[in-house]
């Protein structure tokens, strides 16, 4: 045979395998990283995965992914030390229990999304759903971690499974980011163990489970022009030393009360005051008090709020099943500017309220009507005014305008502790009011 024929074809042989060889390389995709770690400077891509993604440092730049994760504690997504991953147009699931409630609610074991150890996950235009036990939505756990939502759906069908949730002082930013939670103990918005902080603008939140609350709050949280509604549990919670911040938001509950500020001590939240910020929107309450406040000191600041109690208490401070018997009632703070406050306020004897109206504010309800305080004060400026719808005791009362003219008694009486030093300005006198009540010193252990 021609030695230059068979030449040939052995070219076009070597030539023929190359170019198999390659199709098969390029159709590979080599995004399955259930195991692996990227740690290159830059990745791009836009090709598909059907399997977990785990990422050790460096920075990655993907989209159009459908990333799963099935298995007991693996993370769809999971983003360690230091990384850096940006999706977009993705959707992420995650199916699969949890070995640990516990290590779940802290450090983020078996949620969707997952950035720890000082991470960044920035998602825009995702879907992240999960349906396991202990599988929360999007977690970001520790010094430094963050995650960052954008026009983001998050859905989770199980126990245990929060819509997102920052804890060790991790943080969550969510713009436009709408949150369905259906199982017992998922919040929407959460903060956890060692504090986080969370922040979100615009979206809609909704809970449907037992002790599921729209808002959780062992951190620092802070909402805006946002709709949440909890229909198995209060619409917000604070723990200890902790604060919500809420502007322009629609917030509403239909079990237990509208907000609970309370300390558990089961170590989740420091001991400290607990600070609920309101600035416009609404705060509606189908049953139980709008507020309430047990074993912890709080501070609650309304301003041009909507507020409806419709069970008619405005405000509960009380022991409960939390803290030491006898130490373990509420002290709450309550501050409101140009509001309108609608419903009874009520006290036990190991707890104490002070309620300060400012600003053409004015409350229509009775407070400690049964004379069960430890202390019930009350101070108005000469702007806001007391419309009292039935009998009162107050261990302390101050009032700028002291024509008394800005309280309408609708003919009920007003009682004062005459002992209290902060009473002298009364002097021990009784004062007939506008519609023939009176305000009038009491006797006895008020």
């Amino acid at each position: 045979m021609d030695k230059c024929l068979i030449s040939r074809n052995m070219v076009a042989l070597i030539l023929a395998i190359s170019i198999i060889t390659l199709i098969m390389l390029s159709g590979c995709g080599c995004l399955s990283e259930s195991d692996s770690s990227v740690s290159s400077k830059s990745a791009t891509t836009t090709e598909t995965t059907t399997e977990a993604y785990a990422q050790s440092g460096g920075t990655s730049v993907r989209s159009d992914q459908a990333i799963t994760a099935s298995n007991t504690d693996e993370s769809s997504i999971k983003v360690t030390d230091s990384g850096t991953l940006t999706l977009s147009d993705s959707t992420v699931t995650k199916t699969g229990e949890t070995s640990s409630n516990e290590n779940s609610d802290f450090y983020g074991l078996n949620a969707a999304v997952l950035a720890e150890s000082g991470s960044t996950i920035k998602l825009t235009n995702c879907t992240v759903n999960t349906g396991a036990n202990g599988a929360n939505g999007v977690f970001a756990t520790g010094s430094g971690s963050s995650v960052i939502l954008s026009d983001v759906v998050i859905k989770t069908t199980a126990d245990g499974s929060r819509g997102v949730d920052a804890t060790l002082s991790g943080s969550i930013t969510c713009t436009d980011v709408d949150i369905t939670t259906e199982g017992q103990h998922c919040a929407a918005i959460a903060t956890d163990r060692g504090s986080g902080t969370v922040t979100v603008t615009g979206g809609t939140m909704t809970t449907a489970g037992e002790g599921s609350p729209g808002i959780y709050s062992t951190g620092n949280i802070t909402v805006s022009d946002a709709v949440i509604t909890a229909a198995g549990s209060e619409a917000a919670v604070i723990e200890g030393k902790n604060s919500i911040s809420l502007e322009k938001v629609a917030l509403s509950s239909a079990k237990k009360c509208g907000a609970m500020l309370y300390q558990s001590f089961s170590g989740d939240a420091e001991v400290g005051t607990s600070i609920f910020t309101m600035n416009g929107g609404s705060l509606t309450a189908a049953i139980g008090p709008l507020f309430y406040i047990t074993n912890t000191d709080s501070i609650i600041e309304l301003k041009d709020a909507d507020l409806t109690a419709m069970s008619g208490t405005l405000l509960t401070a009380s022991a409960d099943r939390w803290g030491n018997n006898g130490s373990n009632g509420g002290v709450v703070t309550l501050k409101a500017e140009n509001e309108t406050l609608d419903g009874s306020i009520t006290c036990d004897s190991i707890s104490s309220v002070t309620v300060m109206l400012q600003n053409s504010t004015v409350l229509e309800g009775s407070m400690n009507a049964e004379n069960t305080a430890g202390s019930m004060a009350l101070i108005l400026d000469h702007t806001s005014a007391w419309n009292v719808t039935g009998t009162s005791y107050l261990t302390s009362f101050t009032d700028e305008d002291s024509t008394l003219v800005n309280i309408k008694d609708n003919g009920y009486t007003v009682y004062y502790n005459a002992d209290e030093s902060t009473n002298s300005w009364l002097n021990g006198n009784t004062y007939i009011l506008i519609d023939g009540g009176k305000l009038t010193p009491f006797t006895g252990s008020a």
